[in-house]
Formats: structure tokens, sequence, C-alpha cells
């Protein structure tokens, strides 16, 4: 079954269920096939555009925006764990290369085999498995083989490259693997100019030249990563490898903004107002009394808390539009809830609270909460809880649950 005979789920979602109303996640499948096209345009129509799936799709769901993006112009899909890329499979995505490239020793390279993933190998414990694996089950494995061009991570050293090639390419003689990708990773592309950039993408370049003599044929080369593909064209080779800004995120601020990037944020993260109450001056808030009213005002509880992904970290400090006015989180994040400074404001229970989203109508952004957690923007969606649901937008007010 192709991406375009997997059946739609065209269910209304309507405002009566009760978890929707308590706080949702709303995944824009618009804003996320528009970022393919707006990467598609950076890159040359011959190099392919991976569309990155990983951790659930950074947290919008890796099924629905792995077939909006393959729509709009992805011709790849990557993940980390072999676990994610067979859900895939499962799912009805088969006729679609999918690189699946954090393996650990006895991960089930059979069942990898069986469903014709490309598989990467960084070192000889994972050839002699996958070889292994090709044995038992008499079909050819594809293997995407890794080179360490600075990363220092996982990958292959320059000087254990030539003997890893040479191995493969004996077991690609013996008709158990077919080495179909040459590819590494780069360590600074979230930072544009930085030297390690070009040395990697020059030491990269002489691995694959290394490999490609020795009799390697790969179906394609690629580094890039969605920094890259934004800010460093040299580093586009047959593929790139496009992440968070699949989703509308920028890498890091030094890149530009989304706006800036031509990229729209596809997740809103909102919730409703559970309680609404007047506190006089000098009360406290929240658990050890680390935030103090300063005069008589109202506080709001917002029902999401960091077992649902809110960083604890933004603890007085975590935006949130109500109404016209953007809040802060009064007090620590608990586990389940959180608490906002209304300033004497008193909103209906069930009001709506906005913690992120494009930030084009005054609400935060997902940036917003990274800078005020102190962390980066990956992580204030990839941490979005399974008590949060996600609820799709596919095309004006459509809503599809996944």
């Amino acid at each position: 079954m192709s991406v375009q005979d997997v059946p739609r789920r065209n269910r209304p979602v309507t405002t009566e269920s009760s978890s929707l109303r308590r706080a949702s996640a709303e995944i824009d499948l618009d804003a996320l096939r528009h970022n393919v096209r707006a990467l598609r345009a950076r890159i040359a129509p011959r190099v392919q555009l991976m569309a990155v799936v990983k951790a659930d799709g950074y947290g919008h769901g890796a099924v629905r925006c792995a077939q909006a993006a393959l729509t709009a112009g992805a011709s790849w899909l990557g993940t980390a764990t072999p676990h994610e890329a067979l859900a895939l499979r499962a799912a009805g995505l088969t006729d679609v290369p999918v690189l699946c490239w954090l393996w650990a020793p006895g991960d089930p390279w059979d069942r990898g085999i069986e469903a014709g993933l490309d598989m990467s190998v960084s070192d000889m414990w994972a050839l002699e498995e996958v070889c292994a694996a090709a044995r038992a089950t008499g079909k050819t494995a594809r293997i995407h083989l890794k080179a360490d061009t600075g990363l220092g991570r996982n990958g292959c050293q320059p000087a254990d490259w030539r003997r890893l090639v040479g191995e493969a390419l004996e077991a690609q003689g013996d008709g158990l693997v077919k080495v179909t990708g040459l590819w590494s990773h780069l360590a600074c592309a979230d930072v544009p100019g930085h030297p390690l950039n070009a040395a990697q993408v020059d030491v990269f370049r002489s691995m694959t030249e290394q490999a490609e003599k020795a009799g390697v044929e790969p179906e394609v080369r690629h580094i890039a990563n969605s920094s890259a593909t934004l800010t460093l064209p040299e580093a586009h080779f047959d593929l790139v490898r496009t992440g968070v800004a699949l989703y509308g995120l920028s890498p890091s601020p030094e890149i530009g903004t989304s706006a800036q990037l031509d990229l729209r944020p596809a997740m809103s993260l909102r919730a409703s107002m559970a309680l609404v109450k007047r506190l006089p001056a000098g009360h406290g808030v929240s658990y050890g009394r680390h935030h103090v009213t300063e005069d008589e005002t109202t506080i709001g509880l917002i029902p999401l808390g960091y077992a649902d992904g809110i960083p604890r970290h933004a603890s007085g400090r975590g935006p949130v539009l109500v109404g016209d006015d953007v809040r802060q989180v009064a007090g620590p994040v608990a586990m389940d809830q959180f608490m906002v400074d209304l300033g004497g404001d008193e909103p209906e229970p069930g009001t709506q609270a906005v913690l992120f989203g494009q930030g084009s109508r005054g609400e935060p952004t997902a940036q917003d909460w990274a800078q005020a957690a102190d962390t980066i923007v990956y992580e204030i969606v990839t941490r979005i809880g399974t008590r949060v649901p996600r609820v799709y937008v596919d095309g004006g007010d459509e809503r599809l649950m996944p």
C-alpha cells in the first residue's frame, strides 16, 4: 500500500470531548506541507528530501506528518529507532524508503530486512549482526555506512573506514547487503559560519570518494540536517534530512526566526482555564512559596504540568496568552497544573489559554518557551506527552483525529 492508499480518517472532532476541551495540541498539516515546499525550494531539483519523523514526528504524530510530507514532495522518511521505522511500515507506508539509524546490539535486524528498511551501520558489530540477519531471512539488507566526520557520536572514524567499507563490500559480493547510502551528521550546522561545518563537509567528501573508489555505488550521499539545508548548500549532496524545520521551527535563533525562514510552526498548544480565583496580597502561589502576590490579584489554573511536557524550568517565566494579554507562569510548574497571574482580570473558567502557536495572533511561540526554560525548541515540542490529545487540521477548519 502506498501513501496515497492510506485511508484518511475524517471523523470530525466535536467540542463536546472533555479531553479536547481540557487541553489539546493542534497540528496544522497544511503548515507542514508548506514547510516541505519551502525547504524543497532551497535545494536543487535533483536533491531528494527526507522527512525525519523520529520521536513521534517531533511530538506532532509520525504517521500523519509522514503522509502529509510525502504528498508535498518528500521522498524519504527517517527515524531513529527500528521500532519507529517498523511502525511506519505497519501503518501502510510501504512504498517509500525509510532510513533508521540508531541500532543497538540485539535489535530486530531481521524485521528491518523483511520490512525493506534502509539501516545504518557504523561499526563492525553492526555489520556482523545485519549480515547474520540477512543469512537468516534469505534476503539482502539495505545499509547506509555512516562516517564520523567530526561529531564524535555515532559513525565510523576515518582510521577505521577502510576496513568497514571493505568488509561491507565483501558482504555485498556475497549477496548479504547492498550499500545504498553513505552519510554523516554535522555538529555545528546551527551556527552559520562555524569552521567545523566546512571541515566536516571536506572530510565527508574525502570518505565518500574513498568508498566509491573501493567499489561502493551509493544511491544517496547525505550529511545535511535542517540547519545545513537552510544555510549550507555545499552540504546538500544527493539528499537532505529535514527534521525540526519540517515542523516549522527554526533550528536556532542564529539562523533566523520561523517567519524569516518562511516556515510555519505546525503545533499549537491550548488548554482551558480550570479555575479563576482572587488572592489577597502576600499570598503564596504553588509549591515552595516562591511566588508571593504583591497586591490583591487574580490567578488562573491551567490543567497542564510537567507530566504533560511543560518544562518546570520555565516556572515564573513561561508565557501564556489569555484573551488579548500574555501572562506569565506564577510559581513552580507542578506535575499536572500551573498557575498564571491574571493581574485582576476574571475570565470565566473554560476560557482558552494558548501556550504557544505560530505567533501570528499575538500568542507565544515554542521558541519563546525554549528561551523561558533555557533550552532548545526541539525539547519543547517533543516532550508534549500522551495525555495531550493531538488534533489534526487538514484544510480550512476541518479537524481530524489520528
